[in-house]
């Protein structure tokens, strides 16, 4: 199975992706520049981390016009494999229409890194399911533009289809909205979430909780 590491301009976090993805998941993994204008051969593509075109304008407001996120619009409108969004990747998809919401300033206006406590409310998807329900987990973010927020119709839509499967435990660092720190579509192949899996893959880094949501999706492509 093939997965794709993206990369704009800017991002900075892809090579610890390509890293769990290759060596310890065990994807045959690429990475995949900007303009990249086919995605077919990926199982995965994964949007990391970073700050896509130095966040001008809004956090993935330059990245969504790339070409490569119009190859992504049509990678999932096909269903052709699975799209993951992590931190910057998330803003990006929010800022394609490919989730709904969007990521603004953190609550207290600073930049935030530090570890956080996550409660997987939904262990149903394709990238979750090796979680237990409502399983605590810790995993590092650092971002400044962490902030999920969303119009009312939109709250309800994701906790009406169950479409919320990441939210802070205790602490809400940024101020999200209904304490959300990952989501998904309807369809459950497009995947967002600001905290940083990549960076707590192994005991080395902490607790390695973050390796569940790889291997995850790695067991459901196996499993067809």
């Amino acid at each position: 199975m093939r997965a794709g590491v993206v990369i704009f301009p800017g991002t900075n976090c892809e090579t610890e992706t390509y890293y769990v993805l290759k060596d310890i998941v065990g994807f045959d993994t690429y990475y995949v520049w900007h303009e990249e204008t086919s995605l077919n051969k990926f199982s995965l593509v994964v949007l990391p981390g970073g700050f896509s075109y130095g966040d001008y304008l809004r956090p993935g407001a330059m990245a969504k016009v790339s070409p490569v996120v119009e190859s992504i619009m049509d990678y999932v409108e096909k269903e052709k494999g699975f799209v993951i969004g992590i931190c910057n990747g998330f803003q990006i998809l929010t800022e394609a229409g490919l989730l709904l919401g969007g990521l603004i300033r953190n609550q207290n206006l600073k930049f935030i890194c530090k570890d956080v406590t996550l409660k997987v409310v939904n262990n149903e998807l394709p990238f979750t399911h090796k979680f237990e329900k409502d399983e605590v987990i810790v995993i590092p973010i650092a971002h400044m533009d962490g902030r999920f927020v969303a119009h009312r119709d939109e709250l309800e839509y994701l906790i009406n289809k169950n479409l919320i499967f990441l939210k802070y435990e205790g602490e809400n660092p940024n101020g999200s909205l209904f304490n959300i720190a990952g989501i998904t579509n309807e369809k459950r192949n497009v995947f967002g979430m600001m905290p940083h899996p990549e960076r707590n893959s192994e005991k080395l880094l902490g607790t390695g909780d973050g390796l569940k949501f790889f291997l995850s999706i790695k067991e459901y492509l196996e499993n067809g």
